[in-house]
C-alpha cells in the first residue's frame, strides 16, 4: 500500500465511546480506512482499504467475533 498522508485526515471516535480512553478513532482518507488508539493520536495508524473496513465492520455487526 502505498504511503499516506495523514495531514488532513479528520478523526472521529464512535457515539458509542464511553469516554474512559479506551477508544480506537477512524479517519477516511479516500480509498484507505486508517485506525489509531485515541490515547496516542501520534502514535502509528493502522490502515485498511475501504473494502478491507467495510468486512470489518460487517462482520462486528453480525457478532461474528462474539
Amino acid at each position: 500500500m502505498n504511503k499516506v498522508n495523514f495531514s488532513e485526515a479528520v478523526w472521529r471516535k464512535s457515539s458509542y465511546s464511553s469516554g474512559n480512553g479506551q477508544c480506537v478513532e477512524t479517519a477516511s482518507l479516500g480509498e484507505v480506512v486508517a485506525a489509531r488508539d485515541s490515547k496516542d493520536p501520534h502514535g502509528t495508524a493502522l490502515t485498511f482499504s475501504a473494502e478491507e473496513w467495510a468486512a470489518f465492520i460487517n462482520a462486528v455487526k453480525a457478532e461474528r467475533f462474539a
